[in-house]
């Protein structure tokens, strides 16, 4: 039996634009996707190489919105791993403390932790370079062209800086004096990230100068991010944030229940809030640096039925850099 995890993520900056090369500002979250991996005697009822039980709690409809891609996902990482579940059958079996949601890395994680799994199970010894390209390749099937963000923060954790730059990807760690206390806020929404990527690419075709100077703006916006979480400058920070979701807005990438949620954080007192994710769906982000905050945030989100997740940007991830594995980039 082979086990594996993977973090999910939360996005501050950049979310949509990484192919467009512009740089995003990810952390991974303290709630993971596990896998288990066992052989079976035989094939599963339908006759296929492998089974899957699906156990991860789930925003109301999100596993069946994603079977189809679920199942193509699965079936490219075997294949690219080599694993001939026609020889070998195998039970696939999700679970763990992340919640199955747009926005939130949970097609990412699912890919990280199934590679890991098979990767223990089949004694395979991959570094976890190619564990994280592995969960890239599962990625496709979610989003058409992934840029890999969601894997790398799901594979390495920690916050950090990522960017594709003439076809090059780099992640580079982030530091922070302590982590930093967020709320998420899920809309109740399921995203679909392919029509997400239709809609940029639309924007791109309409009015190209427009976009190539917003795409310079948010550019502008997540360098100057960076700096400011190095520095601890959490107003700056939630500055950023708000100003970002503006932009994010008028590009018709938002969603009427996450713009309320965004209202609502900044009422109740936090620093800074947008969507996270590829937006129209899925999760807002709340920066809440002191936790009387995040928890004052977050009740008034329950007290009108939205599902929050206390937690933190910039603590995850650190055991993985003491084993000594590697920075991709």
């Amino acid at each position: 039996m082979g086990k594996g995890k993977g973090y999910g993520k939360t996005i501050l900056i950049g979310d949509q634009f990484v192919l467009e090369e512009v740089p995003a500002i990810v952390s991974a979250i303290a709630y993971e996707t596990e896998a288990v991996v066992e052989r079976l005697e035989s094939k599963g009822r339908d006759g296929k190489g492998w089974i899957l039980e699906d156990r991860r709690q789930e925003v109301p409809g999100y596993k069946e919105s994603k079977k189809e891609k679920q199942v193509e996902s699965i079936d490219r990482i075997l294949r690219v791993m080599g694993i001939d579940t026609g020889k070998t059958p195998l039970r696939i079996i999700f679970g763990g403390s992340l919640l199955a949601g747009s926005g939130i890395g949970a097609s990412a994680a699912g890919c990280v932790a199934l590679a890991r799994a098979l990767n223990e199970e089949f004694h395979l010894g991959l570094p976890i370079e190619e564990i994280n390209r592995i969960a890239w390749e599962g990625e496709f099937p979610y989003h058409g062209i992934p840029s890999g963000v969601d894997n790398t923060a799901s594979c390495y954790g920690g916050l950090l800086f990522y960017r594709i730059l003439e076809g090059e990807k780099s992640a580079t760690p982030i530091s922070v004096r302590e982590p930093i206390p967020v709320v998420l806020a899920n809309s109740g929404i399921s995203a679909d990230t392919k029509l997400l990527d239709g809609l940029v690419e639309d924007e791109k075709n309409k009015n190209p100068k427009r976009f190539r100077e917003r795409m310079d703006l948010i550019t502008a916006q997540s360098f100057r991010m960076r700096e400011s979480l190095m520095m601890r400058d959490l107003a700056d920070v939630g500055h950023l944030m708000v100003a970002n979701h503006e932009i994010l807005v008028d590009m018709g990438l938002s969603h009427e229940k996450l713009d309320y949620l965004c209202r609502l954080a900044l009422k109740q007192g936090a620093s800074g809030a947008k969507l996270t994710g590829g937006g129209m769906g899925g999760y807002m982000i709340a920066l809440t640096p002191e936790p009387e905050v995040q928890n004052r945030v977050a009740e008034a989100m329950e007290r009108e039925g939205f599902p929050v997740i206390r937690t933190s940007v910039g603590g995850t991830g650190a055991e993985d850099r003491r084993r000594g594995d590697s920075w991709p980039g």
